[in-house]
C-alpha cells in the first residue's frame, strides 16, 4: 500500500459489530440497502444507551452522582458532535431531529430579516432544507428562488445558483448531497457565492455525514445540519452553528434558563441523554475504523478515506452491473469517472414496474430498499417520477461486494 493509499476496512470486523446484520428473512439473511433512510447501529451504540439509562438516568445540573454523570455526558456530547462536524463544541445544538432543529433556526434567523429579503433554495434538497424557508417567507414576506438541477444527470445547476444570488439574498441554504440521486454538491464554491453578497451558507449534511468526512469550515457553511441516525447512531438531530451567528441570533427560551455557549442557546428544555449517549459512542465506533493513534478528529479523517475507498469499490461495481440490465434507468451521476461526484445512493426506475410493487418484492428476498420520493420532492418532480417515485438503493460502508452482486442479480429479474 503506498503512503497516500487508504488504510483498507475489515469488512469482518465491521459488520460483526452490527448486531442487526445477523437477520434473516426468509432464510435469507437481510441485505440492507435502506441506508439513506437511516443505518444500522453498533452494539457498542446500543449498550450505551443501555447503560445510561440503567446507571445514570437523571436530568442536568443536580449536586448527585447520576446528576453529574449526566452532565459530563452532555459535555463529551457536545466535544465529540464537534469533533464529527469540524466545530467547536460551543457550537452545537441538539434536538429531535434534522428537520426540527432547521424550522427551529430558520425561524430565528427569519426574525432578523425583513420584508423582500431573499432566500435561494435549491431543487436538489430533501424538503427539510426547503419547506421551512418557504414557512419563514409567508411570516416574513421574504422571497424565495429556487435553483434548478440539470435533469440529464441530476446535478444542482451552480451557474443557475449564482445567478440568483443578488444584493437582497441573506440565506443560501443547500445540501451536500443527494439523499434521492446521491450527487455531491460543491459547497465550497456555493458558500463562496453566498458570502461574496454577505449571505449564510445553510448546508444540510444529514445525507453524506455517513459517506464523507465533515468539516464546516472547509466546507464554507454558517450552519451544517445532520443526523445521528444516518451515521450510525440514534434518531437525534445536530446542528453546528458559526459562534458569532449562533451568539446573535435571538433564541426562544424560558426565563429561568441559565447562560449557555451559543449553540447551547437552541436546545429547549431537557435533551435525550440517552440519545446522546449513542451518539457519542457511534462517533467514537467511526473514529476507532481509523486506528489507535492520534485524536479523534484525526482518527475521523483516517476512518473516513478508509469508508470512502470501499464505497467507491461498491458504487463501480454496481454502475458497472447496471450497464448490462436492460430497463432498469439509473437517474443520477453513472460515469465511473465520476465516482467522486456522488455517494454510493441510487435512483432507479425500472420499466413498466411501480417501485412500491419491486420495494415489496425485494424485501420478501431479504433485501431491504425504499421506494417513493423520499421528501426529495423537488428532484423526483423534475424527473418525472411523480407520484410513485423510484426505487432507491444504498450502501454503507458495511455492505459487502457479494450483496451488491446479489442486489444486481435481483434486478436482472425486471429486464424485459
Amino acid at each position: 500500500m503506498s503512503a497516500s493509499a487508504p488504510p483498507a476496512l475489515d469488512l469482518d470486523s465491521v459488520r460483526d459489530r452490527f448486531p442487526a446484520l445477523r437477520r434473516r428473512v426468509g432464510g435469507r439473511p437481510a441485505a440492507y440497502f435502506d441506508g439513506p433512510g437511516g443505518s444500522q447501529v453498533p452494539a457498542v451504540v446500543i449498550e450505551a444507551m443501555s447503560s445510561y439509562l440503567e446507571r445514570s438516568n437523571a436530568n442536568a445540573g443536580g449536586a448527585f452522582a447520576s446528576s453529574r454523570e449526566t452532565d459530563e455526558l452532555l459535555a463529551e456530547a457536545h466535544r465529540a458532535a464537534g469533533d464529527f462536524v469540524g466545530a467547536g463544541a460551543d457550537e452545537i445544538a441538539f434536538g429531535a431531529n434534522m428537520t426540527t432543529l432547521n424550522f427551529l433556526l430558520s425561524h430565528a434567523l427569519a426574525r432578523t430579516l425583513e420584508p423582500g429579503d431573499e432566500i435561494v433554495v435549491t431543487e436538489l434538497d430533501h424538503d427539510a432544507n426547503v419547506s421551512p424557508w418557504f414557512r419563514a417567507a409567508e411570516d416574513r414576506d421574504l422571497r424565495i428562488r429556487v435553483a434548478p438541477i440539470d435533469p440529464a444527470d441530476g446535478a444542482l445547476d451552480l451557474d443557475a445558483l449564482e445567478a440568483l444570488i443578488g444584493e437582497r439574498t441573506r440565506v443560501v441554504a443547500y445540501t451536500l448531497a443527494s439523499n434521492a440521486l446521491g450527487n455531491v454538491c460543491d459547497s465550497a464554491r456555493i458558500a463562496a457565492a453566498a458570502h461574496g453578497v454577505g449571505a449564510l451558507a445553510w448546508a444540510d449534511g444529514v445525507h453524506l455525514a455517513p459517506h464523507r468526512r465533515l468539516d464546516r469550515e472547509a466546507l464554507g457553511a454558517d450552519v451544517l445540519l445532520c443526523s445521528p441516525y444516518k451515521f450510525f447512531g440514534p434518531h437525534l438531530g445536530l446542528a453546528a452553528i458559526r459562534r458569532d451567528l449562533a451568539q446573535s441570533l435571538p433564541a426562544d427560551r424560558v426565563r429561568a434558563a441559565a447562560p449557555e455557549p451559543p449553540g447551547h442557546r437552541f436546545e429547549t428544555g431537557t435533551l435525550s441523554h440517552e440519545a446522546l449517549a449513542g451518539a457519542v459512542a457511534a462517533i467514537d465506533y467511526l473514529a476507532g475504523l481509523g486506528g489507535p493513534g492520534g485524536d479523534r478528529r484525526e482518527r475521523l479523517d483516517t476512518a473516513f478515506a478508509a469508508i470512502r475507498a470501499h464505497e467507491e469499490g461498491l458504487t463501480l461495481r454496481f454502475l458497472a452491473a447496471l450497464e448490462q440490465l436492460d430497463g432498469v434507468g439509473l437517474h443520477g451521476i453513472a460515469d465511473p469517472g465520476r465516482v467522486g461526484e456522488r455517494t454510493p445512493t441510487f435512483l432507479l426506475e425500472l420499466a413498466g414496474k411501480r417501485p412500491a410493487a419491486v420495494a415489496a418484492e425485494l424485501g420478501e428476498r431479504g433485501m431491504f430498499t425504499w421506494d417513493g420520493h423520499f421528501y426529495a420532492v423537488g428532484p423526483v418532480r423534475r424527473l418525472g417520477l411523480l407520484p410513485d417515485g423510484g426505487l432507491r438503493v444504498g450502501f454503507l460502508h458495511y455492505t459487502t461486494p457479494d450483496e451488491v452482486d446479489d442486489l444486481a442479480g435481483a434486478l436482472a429479474g425486471y429486464s424485459p
